[in-house]
């Protein structure tokens, strides 16, 4: 088949109300599919979502056992939220792309450890082709990062957690 053959077969399927055309000659396949201007051409029904229930074995366990594990759970939960009452959390000033080094083959501003002096750059974050280096308003210890490099970031967005102490 050749070039003008194939443009005429596009041309008549345009024209008609066909959505899609299939030629099968040996090895050579061509299909010629139109695009609706409304988006999808049809509907496909889709069956909905079952949940599926797990019947959970009841077997008698015995009362002193579960009762020990559950009263030294509550302690070791208040343990961290007493700790992290006093970090701080770095957030995002802008929209943008976040950055930990100021190239690809840079050392990062800082890790995870590093202690660091209000002020630092801790990282940048590229907005409209600007590269804005994001200071700490805190010294302290870098306890975690909450982003990967190269990430997209909102407004808002945490980044960091810092413990000032």
């Amino acid at each position: 088949m050749d070039f003008k053959h194939i443009q005429e077969l596009i041309r008549m399927v345009n024209k008609s109300n066909l959505s899609e055309l299939k030629i099968e000659e040996g090895d050579f396949k061509l299909t010629i599919r139109t695009r609706e201007e409304g988006g999808l051409q049809g509907y496909i029904p889709v069956a909905p979502l079952q949940q599926v229930v797990q019947p959970v074995a009841q077997t008698p366990a015995p009362q002193a056992a579960p009762a020990a594990p559950v009263a030294a759970a509550p302690e070791k939960v208040a343990e961290p939220l007493a700790d992290t009452s006093k970090l701080v959390t770095v957030k995002s000033p802008m929209i943008g792309t976040f950055y930990r080094a100021s190239g690809p083959d840079k050392e990062p501003f800082v890790k995870v450890g590093d202690s660091v002096e209000k002020g630092a750059v801790l990282c940048i974050i590229e907005a409209m082709k600007l590269f804005n280096e994001i200071e700490s308003e805190h010294s302290g210890k870098i306890v975690k990062f909450l982003l990967e490099d190269a990430s997209p970031v909102e407004y808002d967005q945490p980044l960091f957690i810092i413990d000032p102490s």
